[in-house]
């Protein structure tokens, strides 16, 4: 059978026609949605999503979305497929609100700011000059009017850092499974926080990495994602539930603009926020963290032969570590290429083999090795999705003929030994705000 002649494609000029239309009625469509539902009075903004920011000598950094309705509560602990299916609906459903202004405090100083035609504002303030103790601190953030006052998170880059950490979340630090577009719709539509699994280990390493060999816990960790803006719930609260240290999330916006998530290919926009922070912070070096099922070898490759020897180490978790597939052998060529620029790069199996190699270059405590393979350990002891499933079925049909859950049919039940606890060395979560 012959090959079917190779689709045309539009010639440039017209391409780059047709993008400048489609983009110019999207926005024309916004902009008619937001009059009309500002004349019905559906348009206010009701809450301010204030996304993790950070403060180094360079200043503050701060992001976040002006939305008309607050999102939903975290994941309950009963929510099944539909519910987290209609949780995910309406997190794509955000409804942004564009042209409010903006006020920031931070130690002292004040900076203003308006709400694109998304809703998403971004403030950038002069350093106040001051080297806090603490890892996080909090801007206060509200609208142009003193309301709608919200604490957001700012992490402190200490001057004394020497080691940051740059990590990729799919498959990297949660299970996606990326490379089976089955699995990974099923998991970004019918699964929240509390049914994803991380990957082995990932909550000790990390903060074994936040805490650096000394323990002194001053290394910075950014994250960076394909995912839209609009998982940024998601994902915090999986963080928070699995103990992994929080930063800093870069995400992507949904829109046809030249950049966004519909219209730019690839992951390149992973590559372009790891070199503003490898620019933007010259005192440092850099740990790189992504996976074999996705672009990240080829990004951070490129990274390490613009950066030299400003990376420190890059690790690729191995996505099929039970298989040998083209997917390894096309980074284990990269890691070949990489060689050349005298950079450690490392197809890694799991939490351990990172471990183990990080703490023969002196980036973490070796008496921290123990707990990161315990936790490998209570991971893999922990259900698949399709136990959980199964499970969670069980618990169900013995609720319905009881009236009562398991737990509550067995009160003598120990707590289950594989839970997650706060690993030895890891950051706790960022203080409770000051009441606004």
């Amino acid at each position: 059978m012959q090959n079917p002649p190779p689709r045309p494609r539009w010639p440039s000029h017209i391409a780059r026609h047709l993008q400048s239309l489609s983009i110019n009625a999207d926005e024309y469509f916004d902009v008619a949605a937001t009059r009309l539902r500002s004349r019905l009075g559906l348009h206010r903004p009701r809450h301010i999503a204030a996304y993790r920011g950070f403060v180094d000598d360079m200043g503050v950094q701060l992001m976040g979305r002006v939305l008309a309705e607050a999102p939903l509560g975290g994941p309950g602990e009963k929510d099944d497929w539909w519910d987290n299916l209609l949780n995910t609906y309406r997190r794509f459903e955000s409804d942004e609100v564009p042209g409010v202004e903006i006020v920031a405090q931070f130690r002292g100083a004040q900076a203003h700011a308006v709400s694109d035609h998304e809703g998403y504002y971004r403030i950038a303030m002069d350093d106040a000059g001051q080297d806090a103790q603490a890892l996080w601190e909090y801007a206060s953030i509200s609208l142009g009017d003193g309301s709608l006052t919200t604490s957001q998170p700012v992490m402190r880059v200490s001057r004394q850092a020497r080691v940051g950490i740059i990590s990729d979340i799919d498959d990297t630090v949660l299970q996606s499974s990326i490379t089976d577009w089955k699995t990974a719709a099923q998991l970004t539509f019918l699964h929240n926080a509390r049914t994803r699994k991380p990957l082995l280990g990932v909550a000790p390493l990390y903060a074994a990495l936040q805490a650096g060999a000394d323990r002194s816990g001053r290394n910075p960790i950014f994250y960076v994602s394909s995912s839209p803006w609009n998982m940024y719930d998601l994902l915090d609260d999986f963080m928070a539930l699995n103990a992994i240290p929080p930063g800093p999330i870069f995400l992507r916006d949904l829109g046809l603009d030249p950049g966004k998530f519909i219209k730019s290919p690839g992951h390149g926009h992973k590559l372009e926020r790891a070199r503003e922070l490898i620019a933007r912070m010259p005192q440092m070096r850099w740990v790189l963290l992504g996976d074999s099922g996705q672009a990240d070898a080829e990004l951070y490759a490129q990274a390490a032969q613009e950066f030299g020897d400003r990376i420190v180490a890059i690790y690729i978790r191995d996505v099929d570590p039970d298989l040998d597939s083209l997917l390894d052998s096309g980074v284990d060529a990269i890691i070949q290429r990489v060689a050349g620029t005298k950079v450690p790069m490392l197809r890694a199996r799991d939490s351990i083999a990172i471990a183990e190699h990080a703490m023969g270059l002196g980036l973490i405590d070796p008496a921290l090795l123990p707990s990161i393979v315990a936790e490998v350990s209570r991971d893999k002891a922990r259900p698949t999705l399709g136990e959980a499933a199964f499970e969670e079925g069980v618990e169900t049909a013995v609720e319905n003929v009881t009236g009562k859950t398991p737990a509550e049919s067995a009160p003598g039940r120990v707590e289950d030994e594989g839970a997650k606890a706060v690993p030895p060395g890891t950051t706790p979560e960022p203080p409770e705000p000051p009441a606004a």
